[in-house]
């Protein structure tokens, strides 16, 4: 025979157990996660700034011929 897993065997899962957040807490982590969302989205502003200034340097040699 082979033996059987208990019924509640929660803890094999690999789940964390969940531990209810404060209104605090849940403000600070939305907080945070903006605040990543931000910074992401200013890089992606600088990138694309230097794109353009590649594009238009591009245009003024264009036009100069």
């Amino acid at each position: 025979m082979t033996p059987q897993k208990p019924a509640l065997a929660q803890d094999t899962s690999g789940r964390k157990p969940w531990i209810k957040k404060t209104p605090v807490e849940v403000v600070l982590e939305q907080i945070g996660k903006q605040e990543e969302k931000v910074a992401e989205m200013r890089e992606e502003l600088a990138h694309e700034e230097r794109e353009l200034a590649k594009l238009t340097q591009a245009r003024k040699v264009l036009e100069a011929q």
